[in-house]
């Protein structure tokens, strides 16, 4: 935890040094790694390639944990037999040609500025949400660590945009099934390329515990508090011994532009009520809720300098009631969704940040006897926005059924290709170096060329 002294600060032998310093002592992803760890493997990433930092690409990675119903979002199939195609009608988009399910009339109305890919392949069946943000199937370099997230990539290669803002933030929230609230993984990088996450012990080292709050009972005496501490810190010398990146530690958790970034009481009432709150959360069992605001927290991130953000939406796992559950959880995506690719082109974001919303794998094309889908991993879906990308199409298409790719199957690979050339990362050419010191590629396949 937070370990600072109130009131009349001073250093004196009850306060040593290293009590001071264990305000960089948060959870990045692995116990007993500080936040000076971090900032560290930044600086060293800065030192190693410059010229990655030149601007502020980004990613906003939305999982639909639990593998949502492709037949149901954007790929409905008005040929199929009822069994097959369900309950919902398709909409014309404001693009001529492409239809998508009726629960998404909001998305359907800006479709221009949104891709829809209807042929992606090789989803490897498992519940949980390691090649939504790898792009790699699970087994890959698993004798050496595995396959690192694309927030610990990033993080690795391209380091931090401000030095009080962490690179890689994951907002998921906990989850039964743990595999959902994946936020992703470091794999061969190592702990100290993890995700900060705000809702885990992390934010708990950023705030006061309650007898602190009663000794600074606003957020002005918590800033004066902090600045006296810096004030005797340098005074004293106390610090001196420190390296630059500890310094650069307790810099961050005397900053309020992390936490002013995830106080979304700064965002008008007219902007919260544009995303809404996803409430109240149904379908949720062992999975995520449908917490709209955290697209908002997500474009409030980026901006404050955050260069990749994850977040897991909703629980899709649709073996019964798969209608209710899509009016449901489709609504109320439709709402947030749409609203976070506004906001980002209204505030000039938009071609430099990447939205991504998809699943683990499709559901199966016949309904069963509980009007639910089950698991289908043969062929499945995703939605994108932003990045610069040609938007307004729809990439690939399955058979009548939408059982299998009819035409341009996509990989998670080429996916996660495009994603890091948006973010200026060559993924032909651009490697990061596993533990055996062999070069490893970003991804396995290549950048979608309709879209970039």
């Amino acid at each position: 935890m937070l370990n600072l002294p109130f009131g009349h600060v001073r250093f004196c032998d009850g306060i040593s040094r290293r009590s001071v310093l264990k305000v960089g002592a948060l959870s990045f992803g692995a116990l007993n790694l500080t936040l000076a760890d971090v900032l560290r493997s930044e600086a060293a990433a800065k030192k190693q390639d410059p010229a990655a930092r030149t601007g502020h690409k980004a990613v906003i990675n939305i999982f639909l944990g639990g593998g949502p119903p492709h037949q149901d979002m954007w790929d409905i199939k008005t040929e199929a037999p009822k069994e097959i195609r369900g309950e919902f009608e398709p909409i014309r988009t404001n693009v001529t040609g492409i239809q998508i399910g009726e629960t998404f009339k909001r998305i359907a109305g800006m479709a221009d500025k949104f891709a829809f890919i209807r042929s992606l392949v090789g989803a490897r069946g498992g519940h949980d949400a390691f090649q939504c943000t790898t792009g790699w199937p699970q087994q890959s370099l698993a004798p050496m660590g595995g396959r690192p997230s694309i927030g610990s990539t990033v993080m690795k290669l391209q380091g931090s945009v401000d030095p009080s803002v962490p690179a890689f933030v994951g907002l998921a929230e906990k989850t039964a099934h743990t595999p959902w609230s994946d936020a992703g993984q470091t794999g061969f990088l190592g702990a100290t390329y993890g995700p900060f996450k705000p809702s885990g012990p992390d934010m708990a080292n950023m705030v006061l515990n309650a007898a602190n709050k009663d000794h600074l009972p606003d957020r002005k005496s918590l800033l004066a508090g902090f600045d006296a501490l810096k004030r005797t810190a340098d005074y004293q010398g106390t610090l001196n011994a420190a390296d630059a990146a500890t310094e650069r530690a307790f810099d961050v958790l005397t900053s309020s532009k992390l936490v002013d970034a995830l106080d979304l009481s700064k965002e008008s009432a007219k902007t919260r009520a544009r995303y809404g709150d996803g409430k109240p959360y149904q379908f949720q069992y062992d999975g995520a809720p449908t917490v709209n605001e955290h697209l908002l927290l997500a474009r409030r991130l980026v901006e404050a300098g955050a260069r990749v953000v994850t977040l897991s939406y909703g629980r899709w796992d649709s073996h019964g009631k798969n209608f209710d559950l899509v009016r449901d959880h489709g609504t109320k995506l439709d709402q947030c969704l749409t609203a976070l690719v506004e906001d980002l082109e209204v505030r000039g974001m938009l071609d430099d940040v990447t939205v991504i919303a998809w699943g683990e794998f499709g559901r199966t094309p016949q309904v069963n006897k509980d009007a639910g889908r089950d698991h289908w991993p043969q062929v499945s879906c995703a939605i994108l926005a932003g990045g610069g990308m040609r938007t307004g199409q729809v990439i690939g298409s399955t058979d009548r059924t939408g059982g299998s790719a009819k035409d341009r199957p996509v990989g998670f690979g080429d996916v996660f290709a495009t994603l890091y050339q948006n973010l200026g990362l060559n993924p032909e050419t651009t490697t990061v170096m596993d533990p055996t010191g062999r070069p490893q590629h970003l991804a396995e396949g290549k950048a979608l060329p309709e879209l970039v």
